[in-house]
């Protein structure tokens, strides 16, 4: 507690609980900042403990539950479902006499794995001017390996998260002569096509998307702490691995590897949003350069017009270059009417911010309470929010002006109510000051309450971290990332990643699929 304690034999009872109750919030407060910053001491050394605290289950409670009988399946033949590769017919010791009554069927499912090595004989010929001719290796087989392989060893790493070690260890048991060596070059080498398509379904996705959800984690690389960030929606999923945290980073990812920079109407909002200061504003708008093809170009035009970094708050260079992506992010098309849903995190405040609620309801959640008072008033305000939450799912299920009206007025009941708990009180007024971005939901009815499915997808981050640590080589990095969001993609799109793989690497009798970019787009037009 700041400034010196008052005389304690004075005070009496009521003086007394007051002052426990005051020093028991400033304990708790300061409780939070340790264990804040011990999360942030084990984020940079790479660590990650387990949450610390349950969740409420406010979404799962929540849900309009489906009438008795309403909504059961039925359950069909599973054999009804398989294709049968083989028949063989299972004879039986019978005693004379016995009489043939058919046949019983019974479907077993197996697997064949097993090496399968393959000499090509390759046609050589001379022609008659001389010319060397050899004949051609089949298509998807790279150096002495064939694209089943080549798909297996991708499958196994990505989707069946093995390690790299134990991955060629049962190649060897499986009768394949293979070392670490060339494990990793299947992985990491020759991926041009895989990488391509998924920097392309970025931006299919950000051309389509009428909201997102964005999330991070930490990475390593290169023996350094990193941060993934996932971006995605229904349709898509989009991992990329950097060494910032920064929006300057976030609005690099979402230029989908374009590098240049515009000042246009966008860019000029954006910056005066920021505080720029209105001379640097004038300088930039009134200059007749308006597009820059690369950062080099960019940064030579900010020394041009004097525009350098300062440790004043705002740094102008940075809101400038900021606002330069932003500018050029939405010139092509992208997130001009899309929102982007957030956990809070600054970063990701860009465009049309929209805040998730099982975010906002947990920090309610874990507030520390320290006598009745204060756990009936807490009591009190989370069984409100959970009634409001429960209001926001039935709006978007049928929205209405009236409803939206009603809603308006129920959050602002809730969230400027005092409890007489400072604690909660200064909470719930943050909260209500964040009221746009919460209630975002009422002009979007489409856009989800929470970031569920954003934290869904990148635990497959988590899960490769915590099995193989991290990437070394550039290649490495951009694979591990590019095939984790091709793949949450393709089950986003019900398509097995199995036959994805097969279908690019040409294996034999793998079904066509069209690229994935088109599949998003038809998707998100239906």
């Amino acid at each position: 507690m700041s400034g010196s304690l008052p005389d304690v034999e004075g005070l009496g009872l009521d003086g007394l609980k007051k002052l426990v109750l005051k020093l028991l919030e400033e304990n708790a407060a300061l409780r939070a900042d340790v264990a804040a910053l011990r999360e942030e001491n084990r984020r940079l050394k790479g660590l990650k403990g387990p949450p610390s605290l349950r969740p409420s289950g406010m979404d799962k409670q929540t849900e309009a539950r489906p009438k008795r009988g309403a909504g059961a399946r039925r359950r069909g033949a599973k054999n009804a479902r398989l294709a049968i590769d083989e028949e063989r017919i299972v004879r039986v010791e019978r005693p004379a006499g016995s009489r043939f009554k058919g046949y019983e069927d019974f479907v077993v499912q197996d697997l064949v794995v097993k090496a399968h090595v393959i000499r090509y004989r390759r046609e050589r010929w001379l022609t008659p001017d001389g010319e060397r001719l050899v004949a051609p290796l089949p298509k998807g087989s790279v150096g002495h390996f064939g694209p089943e392989m080549r798909r297996f060893v991708l499958a196994q790493y990505h989707q069946g998260q093995i390690t790299v070690e134990r991955l060629t260890r049962l190649l060897r048991d499986l009768g394949v002569d293979i070392s670490k060596r060339q494990v990793v070059r299947l992985l990491s080498a020759g991926q041009d096509g895989f990488l391509d398509e998924n920097r392309a379904v970025l931006r299919a996705g950000l051309e389509t998307a009428s909201w997102i959800t964005v999330d991070d984690t930490g990475a390593r690389h290169a023996d350094r702490n990193g941060i993934c960030t996932r971006i995605g929606n229904q349709h898509f999923a989009w991992f990329a691995t950097t060494f910032s945290k920064s929006r300057r980073n976030f609005l690099d990812l979402l230029s989908a590897g374009f590098e240049d920079y515009a000042i246009n109407a966008a860019a000029l909002d954006y910056m005066r949003a920021r505080q720029l200061p209105g001379p640097v504003i004038a300088r930039l708008a009134g200059h007749e350069r308006r597009r820059f093809a690369s950062q080099a170009a960019w940064t030579a035009h900010l020394e041009d017009l004097a525009i350098t970094s300062r440790s004043a708050h705002p740094d102008p260079l940075r809101i400038a270059t900021e606002g330069a992506l932003w500018g050029s992010i939405l010139e092509r098309g992208w997130l001009t009417d899309t929102v982007i849903l957030s956990d809070d995190a600054g970063q990701f405040n860009v465009g049309r911010h929209a805040l998730c609620w099982v975010h906002a309801e947990r920090l309610v959640h874990k507030l520390d309470t320290f006598c009745e008072r204060q756990r009936r008033a807490k009591e009190h305000i989370q069984a409100r929010i959970w009634r409001l939450y429960a209001g926001l799912k039935a709006y978007c299920r049928g929205p209405t002006p009236a409803a939206k009206r009603v809603i308006r007025l129920r959050f602002d009941r809730l969230f400027k109510t005092r409890t007489g708990f400072a604690t909660l009180d200064r909470l719930l007024a943050r909260l209500h000051a964040n009221r746009n971005e919460l209630l975002m939901v009422l002009d979007h009815p489409d856009l989800p309450l929470h970031t569920n499915d954003a934290e869904n997808d990148i635990r497959c981050q988590v899960t490769r971290r915590k099995i193989s640590g991290g990437t070394r080589s550039e290649a490495g990095r951009d694979c591990r990332d590019a095939f984790l969001g091709l793949m949450k993609t393709c089950a986003k799109q019900g398509i097995s990643f199995w036959d994805y793989l097969g279908c690019r690497l040409d294996a034999p009798a793998a079904p066509h699929l069209a690229p994935l970019p088109q599949i998003i787009r038809q998707a998100a037009s239906t």
